[in-house]
C-alpha cells in the first residue's frame, strides 16, 4: 500500500433503512458460519481504527466492540451523512484518509484499501473510488478527510445526497477491480445484498469459499 495503512481508518455503512428486506440491518444478518458484517470487518483486515456508521442504538453492535457513529445532518440524507460522520471522526483520529465499505457488500476484495491508495498516491485531495464489470461502486471509496468540510457544505446547499455527485466534484479516480472466478463462475466481489434472494445468494457464495 503506497499510502500508509496508519493514515487510513474504515468506516463500514450500515445506517441503511433495509425496507427491501423487511427492514432491520441486514449486516447483523448471519451468513455462513458468522454474519455479513463479521465477515465484513475480516476482509478489512489491518484498517483499524474502525467504526460502524449508524443510527438509532448502537448497543446493537456492541458485540463487535466498535464505536458506532451516528449522522450529525438531522433527517435521512443517506450514505454521504455517513462519510461526512466518518471523515470527522477519521481526522480526529489524525487520519489523513476514510475508506468506507458497505455494510450489506461481504465479499469485497481484501486488497481493497491498497489498490484504492495507490491509485491516488501523490494526488492530494482527489477521492478513489472502485469499480467493477463497468459499474462504479461509490461507497466503497477512499476519501480525504480534508474534504470534510466541502461535504459538509454540499449536503446542507446542493439539495442532493447524491455519492456520485458530489465525488464528481473532486476529480476522481476510478479504480476497476476484475470479477474473480471460483468453480468456473464467475462473481462479482461487489455483489450486495438487497433482497432475500440475494441473502440465499450470498449464501451460496459463502458456501463455495469457506473451506
Amino acid at each position: 500500500m503506497t499510502t500508509a495503512s496508519t493514515d487510513i481508518a474504515g468506516l463500514i455503512l450500515c445506517g441503511g433503512r433495509s425496507s427491501r428486506m423487511g427492514g432491520g440491518d441486514k449486516s447483523l444478518l448471519p451468513l455462513g458460519s458468522s454474519t455479513i458484517l463479521a465477515r465484513i470487518i475480516s476482509r478489512l483486515g489491518p484498517i483499524r481504527p474502525l467504526a460502524i456508521s449508524a443510527n438509532g442504538d448502537a448497543a446493537r453492535f456492541s458485540a463487535f466492540a466498535l464505536p458506532v457513529l451516528a449522522d450529525t445532518i438531522p433527517g435521512y440524507a443517506g450514505p454521504l451523512a455517513g462519510i461526512l460522520a466518518g471523515m470527522h471522526w477519521a481526522a480526529g483520529q489524525g487520519r489523513e484518509y476514510l475508506l468506507t465499505v458497505a455494510g450489506d457488500t461481504p465479499f469485497f476484495p481484501t486488497d481493497l484499501a491498497g489498490h484504492l491508495a495507490t491509485a491516488v498516491a501523490g494526488l492530494p485531495g482527489r477521492i478513489a473510488v472502485a469499480s467493477s464489470n463497468g459499474r462504479r461502486h461509490p461507497v466503497f471509496a477512499l476519501w480525504p478527510t480534508a474534504l470534510r468540510h466541502d461535504l459538509g457544505r454540499f449536503l446542507v446547499e446542493s439539495g442532493t445526497g447524491r455519492v456520485n455527485t458530489f465525488i464528481d466534484l473532486h476529480d476522481p479516480v476510478d479504480v476497476a477491480f476484475p470479477l474473480f472466478e471460483h468453480d468456473g463462475q464467475s462473481i462479482d466481489p461487489f455483489f450486495n445484498i438487497n433482497v432475500p434472494a440475494d441473502l440465499a445468494e450470498a449464501e451460496r457464495i459463502a458456501q463455495m469459499l469457506d473451506p
